[in-house]
């Protein structure tokens, strides 16, 4: 390496130290119905309790900017925004016996997604046998304005981050699984991430212990921080 290449590299890292991270200068996602082939609800924030409400916080966590954090216990979702500071989102998540945790990878995202039923639902639910083969995107749809699949490695996990049309269901285990927010949050969220970011559900194995893996530690110090913003 040059001086002149030394250079470049060393004013690179003070820049990368110094400017804010893209996610943090973001502006929030405002539709416009026009943009639109269906109505994305603004005001479906407001039927939200005020702690499930979209918010920037403070957050501690080695994950990098871009990064998806699920903690379905407290039922938020959090977008790692680098320089301690997150974006904290309300969701709904699994109900007992459907939950999932682990990491994944985002490599799709849809608007406006047509929704079709893994063979497990369809088996055992009256309302997806009727849309086996797919049911278009639309107001009726179960996966709302945005979908964000999940995957682990080349294997579709068949778990989503999309929205809802039921704001009521925010802050509780209903779904089969998947994380749910209100429409205007994850088309919020949809323009914030980037094909290939990683995505963190937290399990129920965080507790108070010694001898917790590092990484565990580290989220459990995340919820305790985090707890009361």
């Amino acid at each position: 390496m040059n001086r002149r290449q030394f250079g470049k590299t060393s004013l690179s890292f003070m820049l990368a130290a110094i400017l804010p991270h893209p996610l943090l200068t973001r502006p929030a996602y405002a539709t416009r119905d026009i943009d639109e082939p269906f109505r994305i609800k603004q005001e479906d924030r407001l039927k939200l309790k005020k702690r499930f409400r979209r918010k920037q916080i403070s957050y501690r966590t080695q994950e990098p900017p871009g990064t998806i954090i699920v903690d379905p216990y407290s039922r938020y979702l959090y977008l790692v925004l680098g320089a301690e500071k997150a974006m904290r989102y309300g969701v709904g998540v699994g109900r007992q016996g459907f939950e999932w945790s682990g990491e994944a990878v985002i490599r799709r995202k849809a608007k406006w997604p047509r929704w079709t039923p893994p063979k497990e639902m369809v088996e055992r639910d009256e309302l997806a046998a009727k849309w086996a083969n797919g049911m278009p995107g639309g107001p009726s749809n179960p996966l709302g304005a945005r979908a964000l699949y999940l995957f682990q490695g080349d294997v579709d996990t068949l778990y989503r981050i999309h929205g809802t049309f039921q704001p009521e269901t925010i802050g509780t285990a209903v779904s089969s699984g998947c994380i749910r927010m209100i429409n205007a949050d994850v088309a919020d969220l949809f323009e914030r991430i980037e094909i290939g970011a990683k995505v963190v559900v937290i399990s129920d194995s965080v507790q108070i212990a010694d001898g917790l893996p590092p990484k565990r530690k580290g989220f459990l110090l995340d919820r305790l921080f985090n707890r009361n913003q």
